[in-house]
């Protein structure tokens, strides 16, 4: 009978989650990203009022212990219209960045690998699109389909996405010449197998970091839009629609101006501080 060395069988932790744990700012932007997705999710079982509920008996009333957040212009509850509208947040800069990832990469793989033609003209579209600010560019796709939350995620995921083909291009044209692709393509192995087995891999850490990081743009963008109203439309929670409401009512009732600014400051910090963090975690040259 043998007896396993524990030495031996112990699976040692992992330099990445090691160095990214010993990252204290990262540490607390997970713990802020986290906070609010838990919040999101389990918004449908939260004991708050229904966000679209009026009482006109209970307009822009101050924080008490019945409305701990206060109420809005028409009695709605601020806290059970934050707790809703972060799903909104949270959905549109999750699905955005995944719409600019799906369209961003793949993109920004073939130009850098094939290169020639193919390559000149992705990258001379991927420019033009970059010439225009990325709001403005959100703005005007977001004009162009109509007002609504998924027309606003489109639209900012659109204007994102040659974010990542810039960024995926360069990673691809830095990995493909190194001396294990060079060797790769000599003994024959197919293209679609050298880009997924060697290309892909090695550009997935720098997108999973510029995504973090681009999630926080985008959810600024859809408070933005909801803001112009060409987000979320009324009577559904927003971040952005409840401060372009509460605009109005700076003086009279601020906490309803407050309270979606602290959330959008929050969640965009957490999410900068996460990106961050997996930078350093993820950077070959620290390992």
């Amino acid at each position: 009978m043998s007896i396993a060395d524990p030495i031996l069988t112990r699976r040692p932790e992992s330099r990445v989650w090691k160095k990214f744990r010993a990252h204290k700012s990262a540490m607390l932007g997970g713990v802020l990203v986290a906070f609010f997705v838990l919040i999101a999710l389990a918004a449908p079982i939260l004991p708050v009022p229904d966000p679209a509920a009026t009482d006109w008996g209970a307009v822009r009333k101050a924080p008490t212990a019945a409305h701990p957040f206060g109420t809005d212009e028409i009695g709605r509850d601020v806290l059970a219209r934050m707790i809703w509208g972060a799903q909104a947040s949270l959905l549109a800069g999750v699905v955005s960045v995944g719409i600019a990832v799906l369209l961003g990469v793949p993109l920004g793989i073939v130009a850098g690998y094939f290169g020639g033609w193919t390559d000149a003209v992705i990258s001379r579209c991927t420019e033009a699109l970059l010439a225009a600010p990325f709001l403005i560019l959100a703005i005007a796709l977001a004009a162009f389909l109509g007002p609504s939350l998924t027309n606003a995620m489109i639209a900012i995921g659109l204007s994102a996405t040659p974010i990542f083909i810039r960024l995926t291009r360069g990673q691809v044209l830095s990995v493909k010449a190194e001396d294990y692709v060079t060797s790769a393509r000599a003994i024959g192995l197919p293209t679609p197998k050298i880009l997924t087995r060697y290309i892909f891999p090695n550009v997935l850490p720098p997108v999973l970091v510029q995504a973090t990081l681009t999630i926080a743009t985008a959810i600024i963008a859809e408070a933005s839009l909801s803001f112009l109203g060409l987000g979320q439309q009324p009577p559904a929670p927003s971040w952005g629609s409840m401060l372009n409401t509460a605009k109005n009512f700076l003086n009279q009732a601020p906490w309803m101006a407050m309270w979606p600014g602290i959330a959008i400051f929050l969640v965009v910090l957490g999410f900068n501080l996460l990106g961050d963090g997996l930078r350093d975690a993820l950077d070959p040259r620290e390992h």
